[in-house]
Formats: structure tokens, C-alpha cells, sequence
């Protein structure tokens, strides 16, 4: 059945291509922090377990909400981790790091998101497509601000303005 929304099939196709890449780097994110949400160890342990699952609660929601958007564009969304593996921007992780390695790892994938819904904006916006410029714009905000309180985890109450690892040492900014 043909698609008669006010895009055509061409950019129709290439704002899906697009929402496809966000949504292997969200599912990626996804998987690392419910990862991390079930690894997490040491002092911050109830703070950062806590925190991931409501991150990955949120980034569960999220996989849904671009495979619909994608579906209502006319196209297949990504279903399968091969699919993922071939258009995420996410590194996958090797092991189990230590906490504060965990939120620095959250933090460039959140930021990494970011990036990548910023990169399918202006073909949005180009066509007036104002539903996945809307759930852009929303999946912008809530990366951004979760990188924001994730990198305030690593601040230091000192000033100095290098992270303080678990032991209540300073460690040698990564």
C-alpha cells in the first residue's frame, strides 16, 4: 500500500536509514548498561546500580518508541544483533570494568547518541517531518542530560576538577 503522508519515499527512506543508527546505538546503550546495571561493584554500588536500571528502563522505552517511528515511515526496523553490530557507533565492551569506568563508558555513549540523532535532524527537518523531529529532539535531551549527571558522578568535591576514584583518592584524570 502506498505511503501518503507529505514525504516522499526517497527521504522517507533516508530520515528511516537514519532513526535505524539511533536505534542500534540506543539498543547497544542499552545492553552495556543493563550490563553494567548487573556488574556494578565497590562503594558506589547502590547509587550506580540504581541509576542504571532506571537508565536502561528508559533506553528499553526508547527502542520501541524509533521502531515505530521507523514502521510508520513505511520501512523495517533493525531487529537482530547482527543488524545492530553493522550500524551502531557504540563500542562494545570486553570484561567487566571498575565503576567509575563503567560511567565514563556511559557517558561517551550517551553523548555518542546524541551525535548520532543530531546527524539525522536536518533530514527531518528538511521535509518538515516534525514527528521524528520531535522524538529527536526528546531523545537529544535526555541523553544530553543523562551524560550531564553521569559525568557529575566523576567530579571531584575538591575543586580540582579531576574524578576521585573509590578509595577517596584523586585519580589521574582519564
Amino acid at each position: 500500500m502506498d505511503i501518503d503522508i507529505g514525504i516522499n519515499s526517497k527521504d522517507r527512506k533516508k530520515i528511516a536509514d537514519g532513526l535505524s543508527r539511533v536505534m542500534a546505538d540506543t539498543y547497544t546503550l542499552y545492553l552495556k548498561t543493563h550490563n553494567y546495571h548487573w556488574n556494578v561493584t565497590g562503594p558506589m554500588f547502590q547509587t550506580l546500580h540504581l541509576m542504571f536500571e532506571t537508565q536502561y528502563n528508559e533506553l528499553w522505552m526508547a527502542v520501541d518508541l524509533i521502531a515505530e517511528r521507523i514502521r510508520s515511515l513505511g520501512y523495517p526496523a533493525p531487529g537482530t544483533y547482527q543488524q545492530f553490530a553493522k550500524l551502531t557507533s557504540i563500542e562494545d565492551e570486553e570484561g567487566v570494568p571498575e565503576a567509575t569506568q563503567m560511567i565514563r563508558d556511559l557517558v561517551k555513549g550517551h553523548e555518542r547518541v546524541a551525535k548520532t540523532a543530531r546527524e539525522v535532524f536536518p533530514s527531518a527537518d528538511k521535509v518538515s517531518d516534525e514527528s521524528t523531529a520531535d522524538l529527536l529532539t526528546q531523545r537529544l535531551q535526555i541523553h544530553e542530560k543523562t551524560a550531564w549527571m553521569l559525568r557529575s558522578l566523576l567530579e571531584d568535591q575538591g575543586g580540582t576538577g579531576r574524578a576521585a576514584n573509590h578509595g577517596g583518592k584523586k585519580s589521574k584524570g582519564k
